[in-house]
């Protein structure tokens, strides 16, 4: 069994962004199959409401299923347990639907839409994330969910 991991950020002076408003996270080899790794990320690279001068920083889960051969970045804070856990999540599938179960309380949130499935009033911050040439990458300001 492998164990989960944390994934050193770069500094926000050496954080690149590529054409097309991608930031790259880490490599595929940084990924644990099924399971999920922990970057600490620039908040104003990913979050709209945030500016370079605030020096704020946003930890995200990315997971990658090999099933599918695809990855999915979301807010690594469960808003149910009120901690910065769910890359330690166990994921699978609800209805043929990608989720990881929070580590905590054990309440399961889609990897597509970040929405709980016992609680949909609880959702997760989910972030447009790819493979390109082996690197991870994740979408600048691709937020496509709030946390509640």
């Amino acid at each position: 069994m492998q164990d989960t991991q944390t994934l050193s950020s770069n500094t926000t002076s050496e954080m690149k962004v590529i054409a097309g408003d991608w930031i790259t996270v880490c490599t595929k080899n940084d990924l644990v199959e099924n399971s999920g790794v922990c970057a600490l990320l620039p908040a104003h690279l990913v979050r709209g409401d945030a500016k370079i001068e605030d020096n704020l920083e946003v930890q995200i889960a990315i997971f990658y299923i090999k099933q599918i051969n695809k990855v999915f970045a979301i807010s690594n804070y469960d808003p149910i347990g009120k901690a910065n856990v769910m890359y330690r999540g166990i994921v699978g599938s609800i209805s043929d639907e990608p989720m990881v179960s929070s580590p905590l309380y054990k309440q399961h949130f889609s990897l597509e839409t970040g929405i709980c499935f016992e609680k949909p009033e609880y959702m997760l911050r989910t972030y447009l994330c790819r493979i390109q040439d082996n690197l991870v990458q994740v979408k600048v300001g691709s937020i496509n969910h709030s946390s509640q």
